[in-house]
This record gives structure tokens, C-alpha cells and sequence, in this order.
């Protein structure tokens, strides 16, 4: 009954004075508080997974610990942070401010990279990937996990997010299947090895534009890396150079898929038209019917 008293009280101040973001939706009073709550007996759980297992009776210190977490978290200390986990796709994630923290939007973008191995898994057996930009490696983790037939070139810039995506690779030990490269978009790959044998390349990159990486909300700025949102002037430098290179790289009608930003979809669908590089370039909206994901195939 103690304990229920206390869990009352946390959910009631969490409500009123934690700012929930948008683009974690799965962060919630309640999900936030038992993500904290397992913390403290010594289990990891993101916000949407640690709902899922019953919480256990606290000790008076633990309390003491919990309400500390609270603190922490309305500082505001991104809740994965704290508890170092995220789920992605129904798989748990070590994360921490190495890399971004995966979104719930970006697993439009993994859906749709599953749909084309789906498609090129009907004609070849032995599937070729590469995750470009890619951060915590959730998607280079996920889509390994989910099929056995890939094999995934993990690369970034950042060589702190490649040693996070090292440890997810870790986790569920990918390590004969995944491999890691530091690289600015594509550019490690350009070479005899590589060029014109990839199946599927999958990005996440930045695509919010310099001027307003400043001005996103603390919990943002303060604690995600810039790298991982800056993407220039006008927020598709790195997109520019991704449809370049990875014309380079594909095999004839293999693909290309990547997330975009908000309003950016039909601009960066006539890049990929206008590069007379690609064929069947689709989009895949969002449940408000903004464009985030673009797919296209090698001509």
C-alpha cells in the first residue's frame, strides 16, 4: 500500500510538471515512472517495455533513489539516458548521448527497408546492406536480428556513434554479419569491393537545417549530439550526397531508402527524379499523411 501511495504521488507530479516531446510518444506519466521505478531494483528498461513487466516492492532507500531519478528527469535528462535503454522495433537498445536516441518515426523507415529485403529476398539469397548514418545502429541491429540472410555495413562519421553501435552489435551478437567503418556518407565504400554489388542501402541522416538545430528543446540540444541533426543550409547536404554515392554502390534495381524531414518529402522525391539515376521512387507517410520515408531503385 506504501508503495501505491508513492507511485500515486511520482504520476502526479510527473503529469504536472514533465514536458513530453512529440516525437517520443511512447513516453507517458506512466511509462516514465516504471521505466525509473525498475531502474532503481537494478533492471534496464526503455519507457515502453518496463510497462510491460510488473513492478516490484521498493525498499526506503530505493524510494529515496527513485525520487532522485525523478528529479533527474524532469531537469530534463532525456528518460533513455537515464535508464541507458530505447526500444526499436520491439528490440531493446543500449543507448546514451553518443548517438541519437531512435525514434518512434524512424521505424517507418525500418518497416519499409523490411518490405524491400522481403522483395529482394525473393530473388537472391544472400542479401547486401549498408546503414548509413547510422548512429546508435538501430536499424543495422534490427534488421540484422530480423533476417538472417543480411549482411549490414554499419558506418558514420561519428566515431563515438560507432562505438555505441559496437555495443548493440554486442548485445545480440552480430558481430559475424555486422560490420563498422567510419565514413562520410558512402565515401569508405567507393572502391572496386563494393561499387555496384550493394542490395539495399538504408539511412537515417540529418536533415534539419543548420540555422534551427540551435532552436530545437533543451532536452534535444543539450544532451543529443549536433551531428546527428545538423544537415546543412538547407537541411539536405547529406542527402544530396547519399543519392550521388549510392547510385555508385547499388546493383541494377536495388534500393535506396531514407527518412526525411518534415515538408522536405516531394522536394527530395524530385532530386532522386531529376538525378535520372533512379526508377520506382516512392513514399511512405506518416499517420498525418506528412511524407518521412523515400524509397527508390538503381536504374
Amino acid at each position: 500500500m506504501h508503495n501505491q501511495t508513492l507511485y500515486d504521488q511520482l504520476k502526479e507530479k510527473l503529469s504536472r510538471e514533465l514536458h513530453l516531446l512529440e516525437d517520443k510518444p511512447e513516453e507517458t506519466p506512466d511509462s516514465t515512472l516504471h521505466a525509473l521505478w525498475h531502474l532503481v531494483t537494478g533492471s534496464y528498461y526503455s519507457a515502453e517495455t518496463a510497462l510491460n513487466h510488473p513492478l516490484p516492492s521498493l525498499s526506503t532507500t530505493q524510494e529515496d533513489k527513485l525520487k532522485v531519478l525523478i528529479e533527474k528527469r524532469l531537469s530534463p535528462i532525456p528518460l533513455a539516458h537515464i535508464t541507458g535503454r530505447q526500444n526499436f522495433m520491439g528490440i531493446e537498445l543500449i543507448t546514451d548521448k553518443r548517438a541519437l536516441i531512435p525514434r518512434k518515426e524512424t521505424e517507418i523507415l525500418g518497416k519499409r527497408a523490411q518490405e524491400l529485403i522481403n522483395i529482394i529476398s525473393s530473388k537472391e539469397k544472400d542479401i547486401s546492406v549498408i546503414d548509413v548514418c547510422c548512429g546508435s545502429g538501430n536499424l543495422a541491429t534490427v534488421l540484422a536480428l530480423k533476417n538472417p540472410n543480411i549482411t549490414v555495413q554499419a558506418c558514420d562519421l561519428s566515431e563515438e556513434a560507432l562505438e555505441l553501435t559496437r555495443e548493440n552489435i554486442g548485445l545480440y551478437h552480430l558481430h559475424e554479419r555486422v560490420e563498422i567503418k567510419r565514413s562520410d556518407v558512402l565515401e569508405a565504400y567507393l572502391n572496386p569491393g563494393f561499387l555496384n554489388q550493394i542490395d539495399l542501402i538504408v539511412c537515417n541522416p540529418p536533415y534539419i537545417s543548420s540555422g534551427k538545430v540551435s532552436t530545437l528543446n533543451a532536452e534535444i540540444a543539450n544532451h543529443e549530439p549536433d551531428l546527428a541533426f545538423d544537415g546543412g543550409m538547407m537541411g539536405i547536404k547529406i542527402i544530396q550526397k547519399l543519392i550521388r554515392e549510392a547510385a555508385q554502390l547499388l546493383g541494377k534495381n536495388a534500393f535506396v531508402v531514407l527518412e526525411v524531414g518534415l515538408g522536405q518529402g516531394k522536394f527530395i522525391m524530385g532530386l532522386f527524379e531529376k538525378s535520372k539515376l533512379y526508377h520506382s521512387i516512392e513514399s511512405v507517410a506518416d499517420t498525418k499523411g506528412n511524407i518521412r520515408v523515400i524509397s527508390a531503385a538503381k536504374i
